[in-house]
């Protein structure tokens, strides 16, 4: 998958950082989720177990980020942010359990919620009170040096992950070493993102130097609970406390994060011992293991998930430059019957129809479930199209036939199952469809954003409760060597009138008319096809009853988001 601003895209279940609100809407359909899901065993999703401080714990992580510069596209995978930037990089907001909901709160990097006042002409200004404890773990404090520097590597660099809401900075006041006053030309309705989710960086570590390179391998600076020890390549990365850390210091001296991309290693691991804790995107197998019950394995089962799985169909390369043949794509396959065969065990039986996800609920509408298995719908399209099936029986038009590539991450039996139902399903519909197994490196470092593909299979994931459909289909984050390969509109999404339109659920503050604008943006996107949802992906995390603390999972930040509560069971 991979990440935007508020969204991450993934391998299996990399990222998309995307934003806010989804608090009081995400509530009706999680619980929804829930209500038809017989969930497999235990799900004490607020159990605490009391722990004794030290000693160290070994987890397996199911991917490998391919660097920890978290604002260049390289860092866009989610388990980087999972596993070293979120126990390291302070943020102004959090995602915390707030009535049942999962909502932004302010951390304890600031003195309490930032203040942001709309001007007569329409610009918008945010004011920040950094907490005077706060201090990096070299003992230097964080200033309003570090915001201004953090804004503005995003806005002017190449190479950055999603500038979104960074790109309408005009003014950042810093004259207060603790007070920081940041000006947009505009209103922005996810303002909490800003130095939320990407977090903020040394500026008296990295100003003036280069900052890709310092922090591609991992760095040795810290403003949260941990710092990074040691990173080795295709191995593990190590995390141990930081002793300046002005908050809660961590019950574990040490935690190592051992790489296990083959869910079958990684159960056994866990089985074996080698490993305390798991979180697994949810494969076939695992699923009935769980259900089976691991001995001394306690785990945790939440349908509340921002991570959304889609077929991504690349716009400007044939033949899904086509709007005929991507709808024809879509009324080609049976979306219901392919998410009741991976999640059926869990009462989740039922195609994604938006791509806003459960936990921006409110903004999606369900205009793709237009869109179902109809084989007439398929060839009165594609006829319309110009096509016609050859002896094979496979559409082809001008020399060309309907052929193409669907990329996919190699060791991930959910996906090959899922790929191996399409293929089938496309073959009925005139479609021939070849599987090509990728890295996640390869990937998202070079494939989705230089375009070199047809189709793929992977997630975005939310990161922040905030719609942001902008980063992943708004024309101008689609990245390219003149921009720097900024952006995740690795899809070259051009649709006339959606900018506009997405433009509007970025800026508009009323909730209400956010959400009746972000519906018309939906019914945009369903029209045209860009790309096809097909499921949110529900969350996993198994560990050993040897572990205390309270275990939970954060379905923005991940299962790790209060690592420095964990601890040996006392």
């Amino acid at each position: 998958m991979s990440k935007s601003l508020l969204r991450t895209a993934v391998p299996s279940s990399r990222p998309s950082r995307r934003g806010i609100l989804a608090a009081l809407t995400a509530a009706a359909l999680i619980g929804s989720l829930a209500a038809c899901s017989p969930s497999p065993a235990p799900t004490e999703t607020n159990e605490e177990v009391a722990v004794v401080d030290g000693g160290e714990i070994v987890i397996g992580a199911e991917q490998e980020p391919d660097c920890t510069d978290w604002i260049a596209t390289c860092g866009g995978s989610i388990w980087g942010s999972y596993i070293m930037q979120i126990p390291t990089m302070p943020g102004v907001f959090q995602t915390r359990l707030v009535d049942d909901e999962w909502q932004p709160v302010a951390s304890d990097l600031v003195t309490g919620e930032p203040t942001t006042e709309v001007a007569a002409d329409g610009t918008q200004t945010i004011t920040y009170e950094i907490n005077p404890d706060a201090v990096w773990s070299d003992g230097e404090p964080i200033t309003s040096a570090d915001f201004e520097y953090t804004a503005l590597q995003i806005r002017d660099g190449d190479d950055i992950f999603d500038k979104t809401g960074y790109d309408r900075i005009t003014a950042i006041d810093a004259s207060d070493p603790k007070t920081v006053v940041v000006t947009l030309n505009s209103t922005y309705a996810g303002w909490r993102t800003l130095f939320s989710v990407y977090g903020v960086m040394p500026s008296h570590l990295l100003e003036g130097q280069d900052r890709a390179a310092i922090m591609a391998e991992g760095y040795d600076f810290s403003g949260g609970p941990w710092k990074i020890e040691k990173w080795t390549r295709g191995t593990s990365v190590t995390l141990v406390p930081n002793e300046n850390y002005w908050g809660e210091k961590p019950h574990l001296d040490k935690v190592t994060f051992l790489f296990l991309p083959d869910t079958t290693a990684a159960f056994q691991a866990l089985k074996s011992g080698q490993v305390s804790a798991l979180y697994p995107s949810p494969q076939l197998d695992a699923l009935t293991q769980i259900e089976a019950g691991l001995p001394g394995i306690k785990s945790q089962v939440d349908a509340r998930s921002g991570n959304l799985e889609a077929i991504w169909l690349n716009n400007a390369a044939a033949p899904f430059d086509s709007v005929a043949v991507r709808q024809a794509l879509a009324y080609s396959i049976d979306r219901d019957a392919i998410v009741k065969r991976l999640f059926g065990s869990l009462g989740i039986d039922e195609a994604q129809q938006s791509f806003n996800s459960p936990m921006v609920a409110p903004f999606a509408s369900d205009d793709f479930s237009q869109y179902s298995l109809d084989l007439d719908k398929v060839d009165e399209l594609m006829e319309g199209d110009g096509w016609k099936k050859n002896g094979d029986g496979v559409w082809a038009k001008g020399g060309e036939t309907a052929t193409f590539s669907i990329k996919t991450l190699a060791g991930n039996k959910r996906r090959d199952l899922t790929v191996q139902v399409l293929q089938s399903q496309l073959a009925d519909a005139g479609f021939e469809m070849t599987i090509d197994q990728v890295t996640p490196a390869d990937l998202f470092g070079t494939i989705a954003p230089e375009g070199d593909f047809q189709a793929g299979i992977w997630a975005l994931v939310d990161t922040f409760a905030d719609p942001t459909l902008s980063a992943t289909f708004s024309s101008v984050n689609i990245p390219s060597e003149a921009n720097g390969f900024s952006g995740i509109n690795f899809y070259r999404t051009n649709i006339p009138g959606l900018d506009d339109l997405l433009s509007q659920v970025d800026n508009e503050i009323d909730t209400d008319a956010r959400i009746e604008v972000s519906h018309e943006a939906d019914a945009l996107i369903a029209e045209n096809v860009p790309s096809l949802p097909l499921d949110t992906v529900p969350n996993v995390l198994l560990w050993d009853e040897k572990i205390g603390g309270p275990l939970q999972i954060n379905p923005m930040e991940g299962p790790f988001w209060n690592l420095a509560e964990w601890g040996l069971a006392g």
